[in-house]
């Protein structure tokens, strides 16, 4: 059974991008040699891995990047530093 994964990078400038892939080390060796020139992280360079978590297919890697791409950066900060009550907070939180 292949792994997917959800990962987050932390780029040059502080900010995060989110993504998702079946090979970790490959997509992150490609962010950092520039290999995706359109992408968010081209000039953001160095990125950083700071977050990855497995998954059992793509479909549920996908969705997971896409819930935290969702995310405010507070909510992405607790998720990297495994501050999972604090996280829990954060999205019990809302703005009227």
């Amino acid at each position: 059974m292949q792994d997917f994964y959800t990962y987050i990078l932390r780029c040059n400038d502080g900010s995060y991008y989110v993504g998702h892939t079946d090979d970790i080390e490959v997509r992150v060796s490609g962010h950092q040699q520039r290999h995706y020139p359109c992408s968010y992280t081209a000039t953001r360079l160095p990125v950083s891995l700071v977050f990855v978590q497995a998954f059992g297919t793509r479909d549920e890697a996908f969705a997971a990047e896409w819930q935290i791409k969702k995310w405010t950066r507070k909510k992405k900060e607790a998720l990297i530093k495994g501050e999972f009550d604090l996280l829990r907070e954060l999205s019990k939180k809302t703005n009227f």
